[in-house]
């Protein structure tokens, strides 16, 4: 686990050299200061506003969950956007959940009414 974590923030660190190493290879009117690493890792060095805080954190009316971040290197999540996903997971595992438990019900009755392990019928 101590590796898993170590190569986790080795990569961040890398990712945020190769942000600034491309930023300053610029000439300096054209650094912007955001972009992507590569074309896929989001980065952005300048000073948060709160509708950018906003957009990244909180945009229910997006369908995205991970955003571009609002100050260094990696993507934010979108809460509200985030528990709707959650909602729906979980709705629809129970939805699955429960038509699987009738359906067992229904194809084996017996099992109905007895308890798990010891075989017998509740009384």
């Amino acid at each position: 686990m101590k590796d898993l974590a170590r190569t986790i923030r080795t990569l961040a660190w890398v990712a945020v050299i190769a942000a600034i190493y491309q930023e300053l290879k610029k000439p300096p009117a054209e650094r912007t200061w955001h972009g992507k690493v590569g074309g896929l890792i989001p980065y952005d060095f300048r000073i948060p506003t709160p509708a950018r805080v906003k957009a990244a954190y909180w945009d229910p009316s997006s369908d995205t969950v991970f955003t571009d971040k609002v100050v260094g290197v990696g993507w934010a999540v979108n809460v509200p956007v985030l528990l709707r996903k959650v909602d729906q997971t979980l709705g629809q595992y129970s939805g699955v959940s429960r038509s699987m438990r009738e359906e067992i019900s229904r194809r084996m009755p017996q099992m109905s009414g007895r308890r798990p392990g010891n075989g017998e019928a509740e009384h």
